[in-house]
């Protein structure tokens, strides 16, 4: 992979303000519902997914439980919801990564068209984390002392692997990768120093306010506005972003009463005080909605994008 842009830069993003009631038109859900979360308990997935469900299940009048089923950066996830049948009562929670960049480089047992991308509710925030224990605290500060050191870097995902190594081989760096199955496995591995810097999909929001970790610049195309100083990886020099969102996701061709009464749910979601929150307060994501057709497109947009650069 070229030292190119990975993705383009993040869509208009609009709230869509309606007339949103509890009150469902149809009779679905008539039982409970399943949402997926593909990594670990305790990452800002999990944390975000885990109120949504609460959120919706107010609103569906039907319990939403979480099953979390971790593994190769939320790929193991999406296989099985794309052999899923239950037209509509199982659903994912997660970011995108895993289908505009994942099965490019890897052989998985899905693919874009596998999905329908309904409703986008939360703008991802992928960073790179480490302890304030470490004796380095910046992106550069942490690229000089690998220089003159070997250096341990805790990944979550294909995508984020496959920049830092990319960096790491421009900068001569002696890097050694340690995989993680989400948020909450990074945590205590870089608050041990067990690892010298790691990936963050938002995981660091729980411990930047204590002070116990760091962020060394983030991976987005823009700066978060929740942390205004720290510059982008592109700002850097490495013209490298992630462009994400955490998204409810569904097998291709669920009914239509069911794909109505789901995005209604992350409709009223996205206006909910608790999922927002939770989701900015506590997470430091920028809570949107982004509709079924913008989504679609956007998946679409990015894949496209993050193929052409894969085929230089």
């Amino acid at each position: 992979m070229n030292k190119k842009l990975i993705t383009t830069t993040l869509s208009t993003l609009a709230i869509a303000v309606g007339g949103i009631t509890a009150a469902q038109a149809s009779d679905w859900p008539e039982r409970p519902l399943t949402m997926v979360i593909g990594f670990n308990p305790g990452g800002s997935t999990d944390i975000q997914g885990r109120v949504l469900a609460n959120v919706m299940e107010d609103y569906l009048g039907q319990p939403v439980n979480v099953v979390n089923q971790p593994g190769a950066g939320s790929a193991v996830a999406f296989t099985r919801l794309a052999n899923n049948t239950d037209e509509g009562y199982t659903f994912l929670f997660g970011g995108t990564t895993a289908l505009t960049f994942t099965p490019i480089i890897s052989d998985v047992d899905y693919e874009i068209d596998d999905f329908e991308y309904l409703a986008a509710l939360a703008v991802g925030q992928n960073a790179i984390v480490t302890s304030a224990e470490q004796p380095f605290e910046t992106f550069d500060d942490i690229i000089e002392y690998g220089r003159d050191n070997p250096m341990t870097y805790a990944q979550q995902t294909a995508l984020d692997q496959a920049i830092i190594e990319n960096v790491a081989e421009e900068e001569g760096l002696d890097l050694s990768i340690v995989p993680t199955g989400g948020g909450g496995g990074m945590a205590p591995l870089v608050l041990g120093k067990e690892v010298d810097f790691a990936y963050s999909g938002g995981t660091h929001a729980q411990y930047t306010p204590s002070g116990e970790m760091v962020v060394a610049a983030f991976l987005s195309a823009e700066r978060s506005p929740f942390y205004p100083d720290v510059p982008t990886l592109m700002e850097l020099g490495y013209d490298y972003s992630i462009e994400d969102y955490r998204t409810i996701i569904v097998p291709e061709g669920i009914p239509d009463e069911a794909r109505e009464a789901l995005i209604s749910a992350a409709e009223y979601a996205s206006e909910s005080e608790r999922f927002r929150e939770t989701t900015e307060d506590n997470t430091f994501f920028p809570v949107v909605f982004i509709g079924q057709d913008e989504m679609e497109d956007s998946v679409r947009r990015i894949r496209a994008a993050t193929e052409e650069v894969m085929g230089d």
